[in-house]
């Protein structure tokens, strides 16, 4: 299966008053996100299933990796992508669609960096994972430990 953690763009500042889970993604937010996607999608990203948190700057960016990358399907929101969820948790919500060949989650930090880590076997390992960035790990069986293999990493820096 290929799993693309992709982060959520940038967001505006929270207002007086404001939640933070009601924060939108900002013109600059969305045109650097469409930029790396565009790329993804030039390397042949190409989802089964796009899950996304339920926060609104996850979904209005998985919205646009919906639009970007030609996935006509449903999001679906799952709590397994919150910020301060657990990578356990998020790869047993993975490990239910095993029949789909890759899936796209739109998330946040720290979760997105601490799930690479933990696909990777390597609980200690740091990436720093820019807003908009998409990273494709690969993991070739489903079981209750994963062990993925990193393929690649896209940031806005790197699509411009």
């Amino acid at each position: 299966m290929q799993i693309y953690l992709l982060r959520h763009g940038i967001a505006e500042d929270a207002r007086s008053g404001q939640a933070d889970a009601g924060r939108a993604l900002t013109a600059e937010g969305k045109e650097k996100l469409r930029r790396v996607l565009r790329r993804a999608g030039a390397a042949g990203v190409r989802p089964a299933s796009i899950v996304s948190s339920p926060l609104r700057r996850a979904l209005e960016t998985a919205a646009v990796a919906a639009e970007v990358l030609g996935y006509s399907g449903k999001v679906v929101e799952s709590r397994a992508l919150l910020p301060e969820a657990s990578p356990y948790d998020l790869w047993e919500e993975i490990r239910r669609r095993v029949e789909e060949p890759a899936i796209l989650l739109a998330s946040h930090e720290p979760l997105m960096s601490a799930m690479a880590a933990f696909l990777l076997g390597s609980p200690a390992l740091q990436l720093d994972m820019k807003k908009a960035a998409i990273v494709r790990i690969d993991c070739d069986r489903l079981a209750r430990e994963p062990k993925g293999v990193l393929k690649w990493m896209l940031t806005p820096a790197v699509c411009e």
